[in-house]
Parts: structure tokens; C-alpha cells; sequence
């Protein structure tokens, strides 16, 4: 079964089978009853395009890489899903690779993309110092290099929010679990906190400031680091993670000190991810709208992809957060640790 074949079987131009097989962009102009009959016609027979001959007659790939810390529940697996979606959509094959912070894989693996023959990139919280002759998108990077576009979540908005209900809540005693040192994320989100408590005239003490350890996203790092926190015998009413992850982490240490979220700590993690509406209690927490953040970085590389133009200079796409109160956050009476 070929092209030619299935457009006679069909009664239809190969022009027009081969929009819909191919996943054009000009198939939305065929009524979906046809795009239907031709996609179950096609899997009746078994027919496929013949991707080899497509890009030999486009002089194109129709490949994307993806580079990532790691995969793992959390963020990089929420952004993950917003770009393997629009890219599946609109019929790009794309590969992923995890570099676990590595420096050495960070700069190697986007070499080994390109001679692959990769149409574009997209970075998700990775530093980015390249300059590479196709188009590079990445999520959460903070990069200023030349011709990188950014899709960047507004921190100073997002510590805004944080604060403000805490603060409302009337915690003044409020602790802070920092992102570790390699996070793209970390350095921007705790200089917006500082602008913030600033803004709010509330004092950050260095005692109930920890930071996050390990290169894995696993809820044992906030465990830890809220153990060592506890040890030191701070007095907070309330407590910042860095993450939804490490948030779990910490309500979990809490407890085995004999504490109870939110009656005694109150808890706010950061992502929104999917589990925080189901852990007990459901998690307040910052969305940042991951899954929007993965499709755009995709339609955006897409484009740049589609136009062969490269940016001319760094670029931002801001992207807004959002406050959920849930069940981790309750009124302050006082500071109970």
C-alpha cells in the first residue's frame, strides 16, 4: 500500500491524503468527516508515511530535542507533557535527554542533537550558554544568551502571593526552604522573596533559612533539610518550600516532631503539581501553569522552526502564577515550634 494506492481506494487526491497523513498544518481546510475516513482507511491497511521520503523532499527532519534534568514526578514531567503533546500534534517526532546537572552532558548533549540533525531545542531548567544554528527555547532558564528564547514564570509576582497570605494568615515567623544551588529557578525565586519581605517589612532570619540538597526531586530532600531545621529548635509558625515535592517532604518532618499542618505549621509548597490537591492536607501552594509552560515553549520553537528565522537577541515570554489555598495553611496564633 503506497500514497498513490490509498488515494485511488479512497477516491481522493493523493495532495490531500498526504495533508492529513502528514499532519499539515493545511489539513484543518478538510472537513473532518474526510480526515477521519482517510486516518481509519489507513490504519485498515496498514499504510504509513514514508518519513524518509517526506524529508528528502522538504529538506527536513521534522525532529526536536528535548533536554531536561531529569524525569521524575514533578515539575520537568508536567512541562514534559505540554510539549510532547503539541509536538505529537502537530507531527514532530522529538527525543529527550536527562543530564542530571552534569556540566560536561549540558554541553555535550545539544551537539550530539544537532548532528542528528535536530530542527530545534527546547531546554527545560537548564543553563544555556550556546550558540547553536537552530532555534533554542527554554523553560525556566533565565539565559541571556544570543538568539534564546525564554519562557520565564514571574517570580516577583509569585513571592507576592506567597507572602501576602501568609502574612494575612498572620505568620511573621516564617521559615524558607531554598532550591538547590544548580536549580535554574532558585537564584531569581529567592531574590523575588527578599524583594518581597521587603516590600512587606517582614524580616528573614538566617536561622530559618535552609537550602535544599541532592540532584534527584524526591520529597526525602525536604524531609531532611526540615529535620535539620527542627534540630536547630527556630521558632516559625509557618514554612516556604521550595517545591511541592519537598513541601510533602516537610510535612512529614513536621509531624514526627509532633507537630500538626496546618494547627500548628502552616505549609506552602510551589508548582502545583498533580499530587498536591491529594496529599493530606492538600497542599496551598504557587502555581506555575507547567503543562501551558511546555506548549508554548513548544508552538514557540514550532514557529521559529516554520519561519527558519532565528531570534535576533534573548527574548522573554512571561507567564503568570497563580495562588491555591488549600487545607496546609490556617490561621497563626503563635509560633509553635
Amino acid at each position: 500500500m503506497n500514497l498513490k494506492v490509498l488515494a485511488d481506494h479512497l477516491g481522493l487526491s493523493p495532495a490531500t491524503v498526504s495533508l492529513v497523513m502528514n499532519r499539515s498544518s493545511m489539513a484543518h481546510s478538510i472537513p473532518k468527516e474526510t480526515q477521519d475516513l482517510i486516518v481509519a482507511t489507513a490504519r485498515k491497511f496498514n499504510y504509513r508515511p514514508n518519513f524518509f521520503a517526506r524529508s528528502l523532499r522538504t529538506n527536513r527532519t521534522f525532529m526536536v530535542g528535548v533536554l531536561v534534568p531529569e524525569v521524575s514526578e514533578g515539575y520537568a514531567s508536567m512541562v514534559m507533557s505540554g510539549i510532547e503533546e503539541h509536538l505529537l500534534q502537530e507531527g514532530y517526532f522529538y527525543f529527550v535527554a536527562s543530564h542530571r546537572h552534569r556540566a560536561d552532558l549540558i554541553d555535550e548533549y545539544p551537539k550530539l542533537m544537532l548532528e542528528r540533525s535536530v530542527e530545534g531545542i527546547i531546554a527545560v531548567d537548564t543553563p544555556w550558554h550556546q550558540d547553536l544554528p537552530i532555534p533554542v527555547v527554554t523553560v525556566s532558564g533565565h539565559n541571556r544568551a544570543h538568539g534564546v528564547i525564554n519562557v520565564l514564570l514571574d517570580h516577583d509576582r509569585a513571592a507576592n502571593l506567597a507572602l501576602s497570605h501568609l502574612l494575612k494568615l498572620g505568620h511573621r515567623h516564617i521559615a524558607f526552604i531554598k532550591g538547590q544551588e544548580f536549580s535554574s529557578d532558585t537564584e531569581d525565586r529567592w531574590n523575588a522573596i527578599l524583594r518581597a519581605a521587603a516590600k512587606h517589612e517582614l524580616a528573614i532570619a538566617p536561622d530559618l533559612t535552609i537550602q535544599l540538597h541532592g540532584d534527584v526531586s524526591t520529597p526525602d530532600l525536604g524531609y531532611r533539610v526540615t529535620q535539620k531545621l527542627l534540630a536547630k529548635r527556630a521558632v516559625f509558625s509557618a514554612l516556604f518550600a521550595f517545591n511541592d515535592i519537598s513541601a510533602i517532604g516537610a510535612i512529614r518532618a513536621l509531624r514526627e516532631h509532633g507537630l500538626r499542618v496546618p494547627e500548628d505549621v502552616s505549609v506552602m509548597g510551589f508548582d502545583d503539581i498533580q499530587s498536591a490537591a491529594f496529599h493530606n492536607p492538600s497542599l496551598t501552594t504557587i502555581r506555575q501553569p507547567l503543562r501551558k509552560m511546555g506548549t508554548m515553549a513548544a508552538q514557540t520553537v514550532l514557529r521559529s522552526i516554520q519561519a527558519r528565522t532565528l531570534s535576533g537577541s534573548a527574548e522573554q515570554i512571561m507567564i503568570e502564577p497563580e495562588l491555591i489555598v488549600r487545607g496546609s495553611t490556617h490561621t497563626c496564633c503563635r509560633s509553635r515550634v
